[in-house]
């Protein structure tokens, strides 16, 4: 099954790592850290353009690409999706 994140972004869900509140972990050091040197690598996709984000969602595909999904959508919204496929 296919997660849509926001404007004309789906990801397979058996790609996605992990789906991740922004404002409760952009707090965090690490997190931080990890989200730069994925911006840095050009691993971040934005898709929240107008939007403030609300989340962001980590994917690794078959050949081990790693993308990084800033979303609008709240990561509550993007888990009750998950759940009903």
């Amino acid at each position: 099954m296919f997660l849509h994140l926001g404007g004309d972004i789906s990801v397979n869900e058996k790609n996605i790592t992990a789906v991740m509140d922004l404002e409760t972990t952009s707090v965090s050091k690490i997190t931080k850290e990890y989200l730069s040197a994925a911006e840095k690598k050009k691993e971040v996709i934005n898709i929240s353009d107008a939007d403030l984000p609300k989340s962001y969602v980590i994917t690794v595909d078959s050949k081990g690409a790693r993308r990084v999904y800033i979303s609008p959508i709240s990561s509550a919204t993007l888990m009750k999706r998950m759940k009903k496929n």
